[in-house]
């Protein structure tokens, strides 16, 4: 597996995230953009969905949730809402 391609231009924020065409796949880290691999394989899916269905089973009951990728997962430094102010996603 090769280096990810990365966007260092500058520091980019959710709200640049949104603009970006839909069929590539992007990470944020600290503001930097990440080009992430492509669609993972046939086995991969089996063994995430195994994994799914096994915490899915053990916190049906809980308050907390489980979710399938592909999800972009918002991490906010501290109270920050605005799209153009969040420089992490996952």
């Amino acid at each position: 597996m090769g280096i990810p391609m990365r966007k260092k231009d500058r520091m980019y924020t959710y709200a640049d995230y949104l603009r970006w065409p839909e069929d590539e796949r992007w990470e944020l880290i600290d503001g930097v953009a990440y080009n992430m691999s492509p669609s993972p394989n046939r086995q991969h899916q089996e063994i995430v969905g195994t994994i799914f269905s096994e915490l899915f089973q053990y916190l049906k009951d809980k308050p907390c949730k489980v979710y399938v990728s592909p999800f972009d997962v918002r991490l906010a430094a501290g109270k920050e809402a605005a799209d153009d102010e969040i420089i992490n996603v996952v």
